[in-house]
């Protein structure tokens, strides 16, 4: 008797990646899941790659949607599983990774949510680095210190349906906000050694495009928790505008030097 396990896919024009991230999900070696794809009506080959899998997904539509966050919302709507997870049309999961993270909290009822190591790789699925993900909480999470990999977290549904949805009006640290919410209420634990998911780098991925827009919506969910102007994470914030550049001029650099390797 295993439990449901429901994943859900957001898509929008990932069609060179999308193919790898629902065969990473479908070989998983869990018996007892449910995958859900909700694809923003992509106008690339998406819909095409979608199809070649309909028979194997318990669900799966490509309409035109409010972005990412409103496509995992509604799949979660669909969702009939005792736990949840997410994993974006270019990210993959490690074999296994769904199995562990079930075993361990069917035997920890008290934890509500786990996550495992995550890597990072690049758009030919080299391994170029490694997400550090450490142990935090809601204390610390509030101070900035996230260290959770989204592609290698599972949480229970009865504290998604306590605490959820998603903000739809977040579009880079929705996630975030979520941690923050279900660490309210429930231990998060985080299992080192575990690699359970690759983390895509690429050109046109959101953490790369978008990064300047991360740290102030995470501003947000701190002054509404009722955080004041001089917390470690405002600090944080201030600090990383400063070192903005130097961060962006070291991404180019890394995927310049990528591509030159490509090339050769």
């Amino acid at each position: 008797m295993k439990p449901l396990v429901s994943i859900i896919t957001p898509s929008f024009n990932q069609a060179p990646f999308l193919r790898r991230t629902i065969e990473s999900v479908l070989n998983q070696n869990y018996p007892k899941m449910e995958y859900i794809l909700m694809d923003g009506g992509s106008t690339d080959d998406s819909l095409a790659i979608i199809q070649d899998y309909s028979d194997r997904v318990a669900y799966w539509e490509s309409n035109p949607d409010r972005g990412q966050t409103d496509a995992i919302n509604k799949g979660f709507d669909r969702a009939a599983g005792k736990y949840l997870a997410w994993l974006n049309s270019d990210d993959v999961y490690q074999p296994g990774a769904i199995k562990e993270a079930v075993e361990f909290l069917e035997s920890h009822p008290s934890v509500g949510m786990v996550y495992g190591e995550c890597s990072f790789i690049d758009a030919d699925d080299r391994k170029i680095g490694r997400f550090p993900a450490a142990q935090t909480d809601y204390h610390r999470l509030r101070r900035g210190y996230v260290h959770i990999p989204q592609q290698a977290s599972f949480f229970r549904a009865d504290l998604w349906r306590k605490v959820g949805p998603l903000d739809p009006s977040f579009y880079f640290a929705m996630d975030y906000d979520l941690w923050v919410r279900l660490a309210r209420e429930a231990p998060l634990t985080y299992l080192p050694g575990r690699l359970w998911a690759s983390f895509r780098l690429h050109g046109e991925a959101k953490t790369i495009a978008a990064d300047d827009r991360c740290w102030p919506e995470m501003l947000r969910v701190h002054y509404r928790e009722g955080g004041h102007a001089l917390a470690p994470i405002v600090l944080k914030y201030q600090l990383r505008k400063i070192a903005a550049p130097l961060i962006n001029w070291r991404r180019q650099r890394m995927f310049s030097q990528r591509a030159n390797d490509s090339d050769e």
